[in-house]
């Protein structure tokens, strides 16, 4: 318990765990941003698809 009441008033300690909370913010906001880009590339390619497909088919000009 002494070294639980020593390590809530320690600076270091405070540090430490503002950095770990930053660090979780920035890996939450990575994986949300990954998660969008892969969600776009994936409407890209389906879009190439088609595309491609419709001209091979003698759909396009």
């Amino acid at each position: 318990m002494r070294f639980l009441n020593r390590l809530m008033r320690s600076a270091r300690a405070a540090t430490a765990i503002e950095y770990g909370l930053i660090l979780a913010m920035i890996f939450i906001a990575a994986m949300a941003a990954m998660g969008d880009v892969g969600k776009s590339t994936s409407a890209m390619w389906i879009y190439v698809s088609g595309t491609s497909t419709e001209a091979m088919a003698g759909g396009g000009g």
